[in-house]
Formats: structure tokens, sequence, C-alpha cells
């Protein structure tokens, strides 16, 4: 490796707008985040299947599919 080129590497602490911190390698010190897996509703389970359900469903008429 070269001297002088790579930038610095830090133990970054994150901060997530509803509270949640931790910390992960970053160039930058610290890092200020909107969303974070604590308070996404993707993984808090939050998110609304039947949103989903019917996505799939439209597909199937559009196309002519037999659902199950």
């Amino acid at each position: 490796m070269k001297d002088g080129i790579h930038p610095a590497y830090y133990q970054a602490k994150v901060t997530c707008n509803c509270g949640n911190e931790f910390v992960t390698g970053s160039t930058k010190k610290e890092i200020h985040v909107e969303i974070c897996s604590k308070c996404h509703p993707f993984y808090t389970g939050q998110q609304k299947a039947t949103q989903a359900r019917g996505r799939v469903e439209q597909f199937n008429r559009k196309y002519g599919l037999k659902s199950e």
C-alpha cells in the first residue's frame, strides 16, 4: 500500500433518529441516519402484508394466472 493516499479509518458511532446507537467502521467519526433496522417497518414486522398480497393478485389478474 502506498503511504498517504488512504483515508483514515475510524470506529464510527452511528445514531438514528429513533435513538438507536451502534458502532461500525467508517472514514467518518460520526454518522447520523434517519432510519435503522430497529425502526424500519420491514425489520420490525409492521409492514402491511395486505399491500403485497394486493400486488400479487393484480399481477395474476393481468396475466390470467390462477391463484392458489
